[in-house]
């Protein structure tokens, strides 16, 4: 008797673990940023990473290059912070550049923005207005080993 009444209380609550076919689902979908929000939030975005990853003199960057406002916006501002950044893939033989992934995704009517190296991972959230973007959550900083 007590076996069988250890196995149905650990049935009992093994089974409020079971979860439904309709699960957890994220709603987060690529977004077109354009203009000034583009703008603002790679120059934000470009500002954290710096302070994370080192000095932009010793520095080069790796980035795909696509045709979005985003990405120009991210190359200039890592420019402006003095990083070296490439686009087209081809670096010297004694330079090693820091790949940099990014991804913009639209979310509850809102902004998240996420810059990740092989190191670091940055994602903070936006909301966008017509003048800009402005930060509505705090910076996340994740570091790997």
């Amino acid at each position: 008797m007590g076996k069988f009444l250890i196995s149905l209380i650990a049935a009992a609550l093994l089974s409020g673990c079971q979860t439904t076919e309709d699960g957890l689902t994220t709603s987060s979908t690529p977004v077109a940023v354009t203009g000034p929000a583009a703008s603002a939030i790679a120059g934000d975005m470009a500002s954290r990473l710096a302070e994370q990853i080192g000095p932009a003199g010793t520095t080069t960057i790796r980035i795909e290059k696509d045709s979005s406002d985003f990405t120009t916006a991210l190359e200039a501002a890592l420019k402006g912070w003095g990083y070296t950044v490439i686009t087209d893939g081809k670096s010297g033989k004694d330079v090693k550049p820091v790949e940099l992934a990014y991804s913009i995704d639209g979310f509850d009517g809102q902004v998240l923005a996420r810059l990740s190296t092989p190191t670091i991972a940055l994602g903070r959230v936006y909301t966008a207005t017509a003048s800009g973007a402005v930060p509505a959550s705090p910076l996340s900083i994740m570091q790997r080993n």
